[in-house]
């Protein structure tokens, strides 16, 4: 594809860039850092320095639009110097915007606080047992038939189990919630979808219900688990949250903790697949396992993007945004940032400031289960590499090395296979 068809694409509808947006991206670069696409009045920033400033000034860009950017629009018309007042009047009308991602200051700090409650050191290092022996369970699903498709017999199953693990969801529910996740799959992918209508529904309403029983539950009799944890947390100035807040930050966390790991296992083993020299690498010197995830999460970033509202006008790589302007901070470009990173497209271990890629956002909206998602990946290719060998890419489902063809999520805003079929060796 030249630059004259990338011209006349829309990347919010075409899925001709859903398999490879990585030429789309450098051509927006070659337009600049900061540019405004023709079809939705969307300011795209693919430059890695003027994504962090955007990420950084809460007081200029608003959340309120962080999953739904153009679609269905905002509510009302945005005129005006300051479009602050409008942006809080009608902000609950937008997609998403009973989730933690879409919440601006102080809200967001309150409810994130909540959250983090349940991400403590301690807590994860609680949930790594567990981790260990889900893996080496769902490893042992697959093993013996030298091949799998590694979305669905892995990643899918664990990491949606190490979530519910750590929410303390009673392990007597985790089929009836993987169920209802399976279920669901479709209007969760309206994340990132040009379907205004399909963006309107509410895709974690689903887990809503039985959250809200478990909380009321544990606080009518507490327990000593982490469900009665978040239950009793309280707000700094030790107010308790009303049940429905609770409630969300469960099925907030339940859900976006699932779906992003998910995509990060399957980018990392397509990787592993493709090049035999790096399992190499990780095989020999386990002590590399944490470079390589870096160096996924940068190359390819489970979240491509994510949007933000100018509630005044700013200036940015010298663009002007006037206020109300949408903008989309293209993490997946922003990762391959040639001032930033040398030979940005190059997977490289040794990459010396890799791990500065914002693959998980950047800020206050920081991905809060970054540290759960790092160990969910180095301990699946830690059981991986002791009990399986010579991982390849499956020829008869996705073509030799020189014809391969995968299949990725249909959606702008996410990145990663919705399949991957594996071969390998079990290790005697």
């Amino acid at each position: 594809m030249n630059t004259t068809d990338f011209a006349s694409i829309d990347f919010f509808t075409d899925r001709s860039l859903y398999d490879n947006p990585y030429p789309y991206f450098e051509w927006l670069r070659s337009q600049g850092a900061v540019w405004r696409e023709p079809f939705h009045d969307v300011v795209m920033v693919t430059g890695y320095d003027e994504a962090k400033v955007i990420y950084n000034d809460n007081a200029t860009f608003s959340s309120c639009n962080a999953v739904s950017g153009p679609f269905p629009g905002f509510p009302v018309p945005l005129v005006g110097e300051d479009v602050t007042d409008l942006i809080e009047q009608h902000r609950d009308e937008l997609p998403f915007s009973d989730q933690l991602p879409t919440f601006d200051p102080p809200k967001h700090q309150d409810h994130r606080g909540l959250l983090m409650r349940l991400i403590t050191p301690k807590r994860l290092k609680e949930n790594e047992a567990f981790m260990w022996r889900i893996a080496d369970q769902q490893i042992s699903e697959f093993i013996d038939n030298g091949a799998c498709e590694w979305i669905a017999e892995y990643t899918s199953p664990v990491t949606l189990l190490v979530i519910a693990d750590l929410l303390g969801v009673p392990e007597a529910d985790h089929s009836e919630f993987q169920d209802e996740l399976q279920s669901n799959r479709r209007a969760r992918s309206a994340v990132g979808s040009s379907d205004g209508a399909a963006m309107a529904h509410k895709p974690l309403e689903f887990l809503y219900d039985r959250f809200t029983k478990y909380i009321e539950e544990c606080r009518r009799t507490p327990r000593e688990d982490v469900m009665t944890g978040l239950a009793l947390a309280t707000f700094p100035d030790g107010t308790l949250p009303n049940v429905v807040d609770a409630m969300r930050i469960a099925a907030n966390l339940f859900a976006a903790g699932q779906e992003t790991t998910a995509r990060l296992l399957g980018n990392a083993f397509q990787f592993l697949g493709e090049r035999p020299d790096i399992q190499i690498k990780l095989r020999d010197d386990r002590s590399l396992i944490p470079a390589f995830i870096e160096e996924s999460l940068r190359v390819e970033s489970p979240i491509k993007g994510d949007f933000r509202l100018s509630r005044v006008p700013s200036t940015i790589g010298g663009v002007e945004l006037p206020a109300g302007t949408t903008v989309m901070l293209l993490n997946g470009a922003a990762n391959r940032d040639p001032r930033m990173f040398e030979n940005p497209s190059e997977f490289k271990l040794d990459r010396p400031n890799g791990r500065h890629h914002i693959g998980f956002g950047f800020g206050l909206h920081t991905c809060a289960g970054a540290p759960l998602a790092r160990s969910e990946a180095r301990i699946t290719i830690e059981r991986i590499l002791d009990r399986i060998e010579n991982i390849g890419i499956n020829e008869t489902e996705h073509g030799n090395a020189n014809e391969r063809h995968y299949t990725y999520a249909p959606t702008f805003m996410l990145r990663g296979v919705q399949n991957l079929h594996l071969t390998f060796d079990k290790i005697a």
